[in-house]
């Protein structure tokens, strides 16, 4: 497991693109037959992803100090890939392309497989601490019914819809779901805010192979930029803007935690306040 350190926000202003880029963005997450995973500082959130050509069963590690994985945590899982599995002390939980499950502290045993080896599951997951234990919970995208915000002329026309969230799938910490641009939009959490009571992550997929993010992140009067690519993602610390504007439409899954759930609970930023 990969650890990352809180960054201040007034070391960060200074970094240089690959600062930044070694700070913050996480590559490489998929990877056949392997739970790669990230312990981030910032809430001690952990974000994931595996391949499961063969089953994988996601371990603690000694990093985390624990006897197993959920000991003191709770796991929110999104598929984007092919059909597959995820069994949850021995109850299997069937996961189409973007599927998700809830997953409660306390269970010892989260096995990842694929139905096709050919086309295996991409389950991309995020964890963070809990006190409390609430029930594991199958999230069908189906039967979520989206938010809509935006309009195309603001090149933002998009759909959002919430998996963990406190009038819905509950959790302890974990906020959780996925935001979809329609055709002809880019932009993404623009007027931008922070809210310095919760982190986020972002995870952009359905980026075309020649198309690029450009994530912005920073204190809004010190803002920066970090170009990034397909089934990417990346750390934003509470007192960070997280908002972006592609080449493409793009569909990105969001996951926050920290002091409270209140999605709407951010500190807005005015557009002539930006720099």
């Amino acid at each position: 497991m990969e650890v990352r350190y809180s960054g201040h926000p007034e070391d960060v202003k200074r970094y240089t693109t690959e600062e930044l880029r070694q700070e913050f963005l996480i590559q490489e997450l998929f990877q056949v037959n392997v739970c790669k995973m990230v312990y981030s500082h910032v809430d001690r959130m952990i974000t994931g992803g595996v391949i499961p050509v063969a089953p994988q069963k996601l371990e603690a590690g000694k990093g985390l100090g624990v006897d197993y994985f959920l000991e003191r945590r709770e796991l929110g899982v999104i598929n984007i890939g092919g059909a597959g599995k995820v069994t949850v002390d021995g109850t299997e939980y069937a996961l189409q392309f973007t599927d998700g499950l809830y997953v409660g502290m306390g269970a010892k045993d989260v096995v990842f497989t694929s139905d096709d080896a050919q086309n295996p599951a991409k389950f991309y997951f995020t964890s963070s601490p809990a006190h409390k234990t609430y029930p594991t919970v199958k999230i069908e995208r189906k039967d979520i019914v989206p938010n809509h915000l935006g309009s195309l002329t603001n090149s933002n026309d998009r759909n959002i819809y919430k998996y963990i969230h406190p009038q819905g799938v509950q959790s302890c910490q974990l906020v959780m779901g996925m935001t979809a641009l329609e055709p002809g939009s880019m932009w993404n959490s623009m007027p931008c805010h922070t809210h310095e009571r919760r982190m986020e992550v972002y995870l952009y997929f359905k980026v075309p192979e020649d198309a690029v993010v450009f994530h912005f992140m920073g204190q809004p009067t010190e803002t920066r930029h970090v170009v990034m690519h397909n089934e990417e993602a990346i750390i934003s610390p509470s007192w960070s803007i997280h908002s972006g504007v592609a080449t493409h439409n793009y569909t990105f899954i969001w996951a926050m935690a920290g002091e409270n759930q209140t999605f709407d609970d951010m500190d807005g930023v005015a557009m002539q306040d930006i720099r």
